[in-house]
């Protein structure tokens, strides 16, 4: 399974779940070094996973990804 390599694995879920207006930068900064982000981001896409980072995106940042796969 993709969750056992992920580099957040152990980690304090928090830093995934940010305050609303809060920067997630801490959180992707974990992401783009992780070896199953686009795993976890096509997981998090597939569901439709509103709250967090996953795969290296805010909720914004998925938001406007699924915009651009339902107009393609």
């Amino acid at each position: 399974d993709w969750q056992e390599f992920a580099a957040c694995r152990g980690m304090d879920p928090v830093l995934w779940f940010p305050e609303r207006g809060k920067n997630a930068r801490a959180a992707t900064k974990v992401c783009f070094r992780c070896p199953v982000r686009e795993e976890c981001l096509a997981y998090a896409l597939e569901r439709g996973v509103k709250f967090g980072v996953w795969g290296g995106t805010t909720e914004r940042e998925r938001r406007a990804l699924r915009r651009q796969m339902a107009a393609s």
